[in-house]
């Protein structure tokens, strides 16, 4: 049995998916605070630089999507899923799909124990 560390709905893969169009290959962070608080972010492959300190969780749509080690410890019992809602007022967000007027969100629980058992490790 495969366990994902992080999934996606098909409402948020549908704007992944317009996004790809236009900006070609993505890679999502989450992001751990700052202006933008905790939320996945994402950018063209090429515009972000994926930090050393930062582990891979898995990918949604064929993009890889990474979180902050330290974030991690946070989130290394959680299972997340990345939806997305119609937003207009975040527009200071550096996150590509604030500009088609959504902003991805974290929707996360607790693994059971059986699929916490079954979590591939995180090197």
């Amino acid at each position: 049995m495969e366990v994902k560390r992080v999934d996606v709905t098909p409402k948020a893969c549908e704007i992944i998916e317009k996004l790809k169009k236009e900006h070609g290959e993505l890679v999502f962070n989450q992001s751990g605070g700052c202006c933008d608080g905790t939320a996945p972010m994402c950018y063209a492959k090429d515009d972000f630089y994926v930090p050393s300190r930062n582990v891979k969780l898995g990918e949604i749509c064929g993009c890889e999507f990474f979180m902050d080690r330290d974030q991690f410890e946070y989130f290394k019992h959680s299972h997340i899923t990345i939806d997305v809602k119609k937003e207009t007022a975040f527009g200071n967000s550096f996150s590509l799909e604030i500009d088609l007027g959504y902003q991805f969100l974290t929707i996360s629980r607790i693994f059971t124990d059986e699929e916490y058992k079954n979590l591939k490790p995180i090197n």
